[in-house]
């Protein structure tokens, strides 16, 4: 990059304080001040030579010895920060990938071999959720592209912002015989269309730039969300004329939208009067920040908070965290507050799964309730993501966790000095439960505590006493481990927990964790991840990437020999219908033959262990595992499990 193509990057949240102005600047669209961008000159590239374009020399194709559009695309990247581009190659784009290793000198982006589409795509789920920035995938025409639509439906759910570019060729009387015509399509975004915050197909290379920007900027924009481009192969690979006049726009900052200040006040007001509020989070904490915001509030008035899991909202051991009795608060409050939940009305009922489905409210009649959120800016209709209509009393259009400090500042405001002594009774009360929680999960987590197969409370407690004196992050979901991270773990920074896949699409937990292991990479963290077995084998070449480009993580296998989720909804419907329970199996079974998951990793060039069978061969597994990974290399530990 010149000077005159490159934009500085500032992070403009770093100086942000809980004092400070409440409108909040995202960080990954900092830019340096600009009143117009430069316009476009390519670096390191010879002047194109207008006779070796005309004079074919026999036998040989003409050449292309100046810049090419692809050169020009790979500035765009760059113009807007990415760092990594994990991708499976592809000849719809092979101008771009040649013109990234050449031109881009194979740095910011810098390419990663993928053995699959939809690994790609969940790598850069997995990164953004520790880094809070996208990286760039490309996908190989219409094939590729549908290989990562489930990828990129898990990170829609999940409000992940991915960036999706898709090689395509408008042009029919140049397209190649054969299989090019069989890759391209009219209109390839439609696929995703319906999953995707944004889709364009760029005509021309100044319209590329321009829709560079702005996928970017709509991408990080909360909700933030998926979007495609799609590049036209003749734009890639054509010459560009010397007096073109290309340009690629500044990117500009971010002002993330935020409640109206009249209803935050008003909910302040409720927050400070209320004898028994419940804050209920989910998506609000999309950077440390977020965690951080959340804490000063509930301490503002010891309100209990219960996190649902999405992203790591609150410490694990605070005492006003009392998710593992959230249902019986909500049966007591007078006022619900949920923030950025993904499904308010499912929270606040009681639902039965028979053969004629009820439900029934938890909250008591006169109960207020009000929710924060991003989503209802940006609602797709035919993929039902939005879950059931949530009845509330004051629905705030924002997102919460920049609206968090305005709400605390108004919080503050409107509390009256009478009320300290409630507040502060009210927080004893749940210290005394939380630690009576704790003390129930440690309990809980002793039984069967020398079973085989193991269990996943004696798997959890084992790997936690070798991972609780480093800077560890646990980037898998833990309901398949029946959420025994968050009751026996020290939970209390951002990065120790990034949530499930979102759309709950098997294959999404190797990749996003090697994607997750590379944003941590920089900083030495411990990098962990639960790994389901039928998860892995729906991506295992994932091992192989992380082994190629040396990117640490510790896999423990959660090898339960099962799709479990499936034979529990078997066994259910056995009972319903009065039938053999035990025939579950069928179907259902990762097993004869067993998978033998560290010969697979250590075929893939990752160290393996296992299969353990034996719970007291867990400690010395995990430190033999651990050091390997400390030296910057992934492992991978196979433990047979208990179902759940």
């Amino acid at each position: 990059m010149t000077e005159r193509t490159q934009f500085g990057r500032r992070g403009f949240l770093k100086g942000v304080t809980l004092a400070g102005a409440a409108t909040a600047l995202s960080p990954p669209l900092a830019a340096e001040a600009q009143t117009q961008a430069p316009a476009w000159r390519p670096h390191g590239v010879p002047a194109m030579n207008k006779a070796a374009e005309t004079q074919v020399p026999p036998h040989e194709a003409p050449l292309t010895a100046g810049a090419t559009g692809s050169d020009f695309m790979v500035d765009c990247f760059k113009s807007v920060g990415f760092e990594y581009l994990p991708a499976n190659p592809g000849s719809s784009f092979r101008a771009i990938q040649e013109s990234i290793v050449n031109y881009g000198k194979n740095d910011k982006p810098e390419f990663l071999t993928c053995t699959h589409e939809e690994a790609s795509v969940a790598m850069a789920h997995g990164y953004f959720k520790i880094e809070g920035k996208p990286l760039l995938n490309l996908v190989h025409g219409t094939v590729g592209l549908q290989h990562a639509a489930m990828a990129i439906y898990n990170a829609y759910c999940d409000q992940v912002p991915v960036f999706v570019v898709g090689g395509n060729d408008a042009n029919a009387t140049t397209r190649r015989p054969g299989v090019e015509w069989i890759h391209t399509a009219q209109d390839a975004a439609a696929i995703t269309r319906d999953f995707t915050k944004w889709d364009d197909f760029p005509g021309s290379l100044q319209h590329f730039a321009e829709s560079t920007v702005r996928a970017y900027k709509i991408a990080m924009t909360p909700p933030t969300g998926p979007v495609v481009l799609m590049a036209d192969m003749d734009l890639q690979e054509g010459p560009i004329a010397e007096d073109a006049e290309l340009r690629i726009p500044k990117l500009p900052q971010l002002a993330l939208p935020q409640g109206d200040s009249a209803a935050v006040a008003e909910l302040a007001k409720l927050l400070v009067a209320a004898e028994a509020p419940v804050i209920l989070a989910d998506r609000v904490a999309r950077t440390p920040e977020g965690l951080a915001r959340l804490v000063v509030l509930a301490e503002l008035i010891q309100a209990p908070v219960v996190d649902l899991g999405s992203r790591m909202n609150f410490p694990s051991r605070h005492p006003l965290n009392q998710s593992h009795r959230g249902r019986g608060l909500i049966t007591q409050a007078d006022l619900v507050v949920g923030l950025d939940v993904v499904d308010f009305w499912g929270a606040v009922h009681s639902y039965r799964d028979q053969i004629e489905r009820t439900s029934r409210p938890l909250l008591k009649p006169g109960t207020k309730t009000v929710t924060i959120g991003s989503a209802d800016l940006f609602i797709r209709s035919n993929y039902q993501n939005f879950e059931r209509f949530a009845d509330v009393d004051l629905a705030i259009a924002a997102d919460s966790e920049t609206t968090l400090l305005l709400l605390i500042e108004a919080v503050k405001q409107a509390m009256p000095a009478t009320r300290k002594a409630d507040y502060e009774a009210r927080g004893k009360k749940m210290a005394e439960a939380h630690m009576k929680g704790l003390a129930d999960a440690r309990a809980a987590a002793a039984d069967g505590w020398d079973a085989q197969p193991i269990s996943t409370a004696r798997l959890t407690a084992e790997l936690w006493a070798k991972i609780k004196n480093e800077d560890w992050s646990l980037v898998s979901g833990d309901g398949s481990v029946s959420k025994w991270p968050h009751r026996l773990w020290t939970m209390d920074k951002h990065h120790h927990y990034i949530g499930d896949g979102g759309g709950y699409g098997v294959g999404y937990g190797g990749p996003a964790a090697v994607g997750a292991g590379l944003a941590n990479r920089k900083y030495g963290r411990l990098t962990v991840a639960l790994q389901n077995d039928g998860d892995l084998m729906y991506s295992p070449g994932v091992l192989w990437t992380a082994a190629k480009h040396k990117i640490p993580v510790l896999f423990v296998m959660h090898n339960n020999r099962f799709y479990f989720q499936e034979v529990m909804h078997l066994q259910r419907m056995a009972a319903r219908h009065v039938r053999d329970v035990t025939t579950a199996h069928i179907g259902t079974e990762i097993a004869n033959p067993n998978i033998q998951y560290a010969k697979l990793a250590e075929s893939l060039g990752v160290h393996g262990e296992g299969p353990i069978t034996d719970p007291n061969d867990l400690g010395p597994a995990f430190e033999r595992a651990i050091a390997i990974v400390k030296r910057g290399e992934p492992a991978l530990v196979d433990v047979v499990t208990q179902g759940r």
